[in-house]
């Protein structure tokens, strides 16, 4: 794996005295804070948007459980800014190692919050429809359902292919290069690749019919990842990252 061999920049700075450990150390917990922000976010996404996608008669259900089902796409939001956030402020590291392999971070990360926002658009979508609904005097049942199955199988598949395809593949790449530079303990690195498979196998999995999403199964085979974020949290906020080891590697 070729290195690249420019000086490593964190947040607009270059040099590596005390003040950029100190901006290392702020960077690490800013990482770590929107790990665990994506985390809490997207369970509550999940629990908030209950209503209408996960009951029959969600196109009158929807309706009356509007504000929930706000607060629900407002949690998936902060997710998409967090998951944003990760990327952004572990691309300097990842690219001071490889800068195609930082690149090819940061795109599938970028890309895994831009499904997760269709997803979201889909959800508003799909309430709008219910307020539709619920207002018309005689509303055409069948033309509605049609247009919601359509707008709920949008999100699902926004759900197979953001949280579980694209986060297999960005966090495969920022745990290999973890492994590689011990930025973190190689034992929490190895971790994170195991997961990372994982969750990326569960994906054509899910998509194939082979085990259905958020089965037993396929929660299981998520948990990994979802448990290895929240130590590598941790560990930054109270570590931060294991430069040290890293600027000897590569000078």
């Amino acid at each position: 794996m070729q290195k690249n061999s420019e000086p490593l920049k964190s947040a607009g700075r270059v040099d590596t005295g005390n003040s950029s450990k100190a901006t290392d150390k702020t960077n690490a917990l800013i990482t770590g804070s929107f790990f665990i922000a994506a985390t809490v976010s997207a369970i509550m996404g999940v629990r908030l948007y209950d209503p209408i996608l996960n009951h029959s008669d969600y196109l009158t259900n929807g309706a009356k459980n509007s504000t929930q089902i706000i607060f629900g796409a407002l949690s998936e939001l902060v997710l998409v800014c967090t998951a944003a956030g990760t990327g952004i402020m572990l691309f300097p590291y990842l690219r001071r190692f490889n800068e195609r392999l930082g690149l090819g971070y940061i795109t599938f990360r970028l890309l895994e919050a831009v499904l997760i926002l269709i997803g979201i658009v889909s959800v508003l979508a799909l309430l709008s429809l219910s307020h539709s609904y619920t207002n018309e005097a005689s509303p055409a049942v069948n033309a509605f359902q049609t247009v919601g199955t359509i707008l709920k199988a949008i999100h699902d598949w926004t759900s197979i292919l953001g949280p579980l395809f694209m986060l297999g593949i960005n966090t495969f790449i920022y745990s290999y290069v973890f492994y590689q530079t011990n930025l973190v303990p190689r034992r929490l690195a190895i971790f994170g690749i195991v997961g990372a498979v994982l969750v990326f196998i569960s994906a054509p999995l899910v998509m194939l019919g082979i085990i259905a999403q958020l089965s037993v199964m396929q929660v299981l085979m998520a948990m990994p990842i979802a448990i290895y974020e929240m130590v590598l949290a941790v560990w930054l906020i109270s570590k931060g990252f294991n430069l040290g080891h890293f600027m000897q590697q590569n000078n």
